[in-house]
């Protein structure tokens, strides 16, 4: 029996799934996953409905899973929380079997980070707007998509600070803008004002808004506070609306040209996008600010997760002097 068959399923069910998580206000990624991951243990049982399956088929799922397809402990989750968020709130069905579900045990990594100088040779090696995203994922701690999706009245340049709106756990926080970074965004602004601009007089101008902001004002998606700070080149015309939009910038720009500066910087670390984040925390540690300071500004729910970066501080092991250092220097 093919476990991974590229079938569609009938669309009444799924449809429901992605009602239920926008009615909950999960992110676009988050029902994406729980669809796909939803289908997927659909069709890896036959195409039975979820009503006719309980623990035995969810664990036999997440089993295939963790030994034949190897996935990590975070995939793994992700695929249960898909399936339980199915069984609860679209089929509300009782799920006290949950408890008795084997879970992989989550592994623990530590982070990959840069020296301050290595970072200083990878933003070297861009350019444009890719340059100025990377040093805003780094000087302000930003995941890649909080700074694609950051919008013009997010910013203030005044006050060094910038806001960040429905981050992971649709956490709105405020976080600081490093004053370097202040003249290269006014210019980045100015240019991107003057595109906002000629699109308007293009029958064109808009940009995708929150439900609840484009039921209570429909004409702020045309307006310049709310145009994103790094707009997609291209504009599409949205079906449902029929207006002509753009996207912020997609996120495989960014890790493509931060692949290519990594890679021509000679690295021997797998620095990635989000390394620039790994490396804030870590640099800011360094410098001796409070980790509960750096909690706060990285967005973390518990402050045992912002605890991973004491482990890659640059002071050896745990930053104990090594007897070596004494006897040999």
């Amino acid at each position: 029996m093919n476990h991974d068959p590229a079938g569609e399923m009938p669309p009444r069910l799924l449809e429901r799934l992605r009602r239920a998580v926008r009615m909950r206000h999960y992110s676009r990624r988050t029902e994406e996953a729980y669809t796909a991951w939803v289908r997927r243990f659909i069709l890896f049982h036959g195409k039975r409905h979820p009503q006719t399956m309980g623990e035995p088929e969810v664990a036999r799922f997440l089993t295939w899973l963790a030994t034949d397809r190897r996935v990590s402990s975070n995939t793994q989750s992700q695929a249960l929380s898909a399936i339980l968020f199915l069984y609860r709130e679209v089929l509300e069905a009782e799920v006290g079997w949950v408890q008795n579900i084997v879970r992989a045990k989550p592994s623990r990594r530590l982070p990959v980070v840069l020296t301050r100088d290595e970072v200083a040779i990878v933003l070297r090696r861009l350019s444009g707007t890719p340059w100025l995203v990377a040093a805003l994922l780094y000087g302000s701690g930003l995941r890649l998509l909080e700074g694609l999706r950051l919008r013009v009245k997010d910013l203030e340049l005044g006050a060094n600070q910038l806001t960040v709106r429905s981050g992971k756990g649709q956490k709105d926080r405020i976080t600081m803008l490093p004053r370097t970074l202040k003249e290269p965004l006014r210019r980045h602004l100015e240019t991107i004002r003057l595109q906002h601009a000629q699109d308007v007089t293009r029958d064109g101008g808009w940009v995708e808004l929150p439900d609840a902001i484009a039921r209570k004002y429909p004409n702020a998606g045309q307006e310049w506070g709310w145009q994103w700070v790094f707009p997609a080149t291209r504009t599409y015309m949205d079906p449902a609306t029929g207006q002509r939009r753009r996207h912020h910038l997609h996120e495989s720009v960014l890790q493509r040209a931060v692949h290519a500066a990594v890679i021509q910087s000679r690295l021997t670390k797998p620095a990635s996008c989000h390394t620039f984040r790994h490396s804030f925390a870590t640099h800011l540690l360094e410098d001796g600010y409070d980790i509960r300071t750096v909690q706060e500004l990285l967005g973390h729910r518990d402050v045992g997760t912002t605890m991973i970066y004491t482990h890659v501080l640059n002071r050896g092991g745990r930053g104990v002097l090594s007897p070596a250092d004494k006897l040999l220097s």
